[in-house]
């Protein structure tokens, strides 16, 4: 046998070798069991919400702008016996600025109006004993009564216009806007004194998917979140609906009414709004992110025997983070829930406890 030979023995006895060691290698690999972690399965209730967001708004709040020109003084708050500031409660009628003005006084002149208010009545009076005796006519009984009722209007007017120089609260609240003006000043009409808000009620206007439009009615419950108060869940209501649907958004429009006697929520806050529109009982319900999809399919793994198998599923309700399975998977099935991403159908496994 020449030289030439034996190098093509040799070298095709060492490829064999190679391979063999090779198939060797992969067959041990194939033999290694994945280490995956289990999840018996078992019933519960599922719930599926539409959602929307939107900021808090509360049910009452008021503007008050100075209507008059007058020296500004800021009231004392009888809670705190110091004057007025940003933030303090306010009960309904209590005074928190006052604008003085002689001037604008004078020109009302409500005294005046009050004491022809009283006039005018006495003078009806003897007017009527008069008509009752017959000392005068019907029509003049009438132009006394024309005159006493001129005489009320005229001083009711006369109260409206001295009332606003005292700037109430029209409701219990909280001062949320209090812009400082230097006092005894005078400042002009038109300017903006105080803002108050009652937010122990909130409302949120929800703009809603059409497809949701029939599972949607008045006096639904609402769960209302905020990111910044994880553990805190506000309870709301639909309590207004519209019928129509938007032609550009394909949404429809409702109005929330959201509980917050804690004041926990803020007006202004942006807020979650989670509307319950199914829920299923006793359901097998299991977490969305150990399911496998391909070609419109869904799938998972469970455990027999230490092998695992490939079960193709089919799914109901749906939340951001579960779903129910409606056929399947079996009450008592061992879900891969750990170390699924690698595996495929028999393969071997090896559940950590």
């Amino acid at each position: 046998m020449n030289m030439k030979n034996k190098i093509l023995i040799f070298l095709t006895a060492g490829t064999l070798l190679f391979t063999a060691c090779n198939n060797s290698q992969v067959n041990d690999s194939n033999d290694i069991a994945t280490v995956v972690r289990v999840q018996e399965l078992v019933k519960g209730d599922i719930s599926q919400f539409v959602n929307s967001y939107g900021s808090a708004q509360p049910t009452q709040s008021v503007n008050i702008i100075s209507e008059i020109s007058g020296k500004y003084i800021l009231a004392v708050n009888p809670e705190t016996s110091k004057k007025f500031k940003l933030g303090d409660k306010v009960k309904k009628g209590d005074k928190i600025i006052q604008l003085v003005s002689s001037e604008y006084e004078n020109q009302i002149a409500i005294d005046a109006k009050k004491l022809d208010y009283q006039l005018a009545k006495q003078k009806r009076e003897k007017m009527k004993s008069l008509y009752e005796k017959g000392g005068v006519t019907l029509n003049e009984m009438r132009q006394a009564d024309v005159s006493v009722t001129n005489a009320k209007y005229a001083y009711a007017n006369a109260q409206l216009s001295i009332e606003k120089m005292s700037i109430k609260a029209p409701f219990d609240g909280y001062i949320t806007d209090l812009p400082y003006y230097t006092e005894n000043v005078q400042i002009a009409t038109g300017l903006l004194l105080v803002q108050i808000m009652n937010y122990s009620k909130l409302y949120l206007d929800c703009q809603l998917p059409e497809s949701v439009i029939t599972e949607v009615k008045r006096g639904q419950k609402v769960n209302i979140t905020h990111y910044t108060l994880n553990k805190d869940t506000l309870i709301g209501h639909i309590t207004e609906m519209s019928p129509a649907i938007n032609i550009k958004t394909r949404t429809f429009k409702t109005k929330v009414i959201i509980d917050n006697i804690s004041l926990r929520f803020k007006p202004g806050m942006f807020v979650k709004a989670d509307i319950m529109i199914q829920t299923v009982n006793d359901a097998i319900i299991i977490p969305k992110d150990v399911i496998i999809k391909h070609h419109n399919s869904k799938y998972v793994y469970i455990t027999q025997k230490n092998v695992a198998k490939r079960k193709k599923i089919f799914t109901g309700v749906e939340t951001e983070d579960e779903c129910e399975i409606v056929s399947g998977l079996e009450l008592g099935d061992n879900l891969i829930v750990g170390g699924f991403e690698t595996l495929k159908d028999n393969s071997k496994v090896k559940i950590r406890r």
